[in-house]
């Protein structure tokens, strides 16, 4: 997996790219930890993303619920694989998806 930060003023996007699993999830929980003071957006593309498991989804709700607190978050450029698995473990409803 690899992640590419580009922030502007207190906006962050996050292009995610390859596999976001039980292995790599750390990585990503890393950089939320590290990179989130002072952000009130933050965005997450997916474009490159070739699926997330339930590791990945365990790091997504942890981001929405520090950006619940200091701004908002939401997730673009969704494949059909990743859709699907927000759509059956419900994150479609929690996450905003654009």
């Amino acid at each position: 997996m690899t992640i590419n930060k580009t922030q502007n003023g207190a906006s962050l996007l996050l292009n995610i790219e390859g596999r976001l699993e039980t292995t790599t999830a750390p990585e990503l929980e890393a950089v939320i930890k590290t990179e989130l003071d002072g952000i009130t957006e933050l965005i997450f593309d997916f474009s490159k993303l070739d699926y997330i498991s339930s590791a990945g989804l365990r790091v997504l709700l942890a981001a929405q619920k520090i950006m619940n607190a200091q701004g908002a978050m939401k997730v673009t450029n969704v494949n059909d694989i990743v859709s699907e698995i927000f759509e059956v473990t419900g994150f479609s409803d929690i996450l905003t998806i654009e």
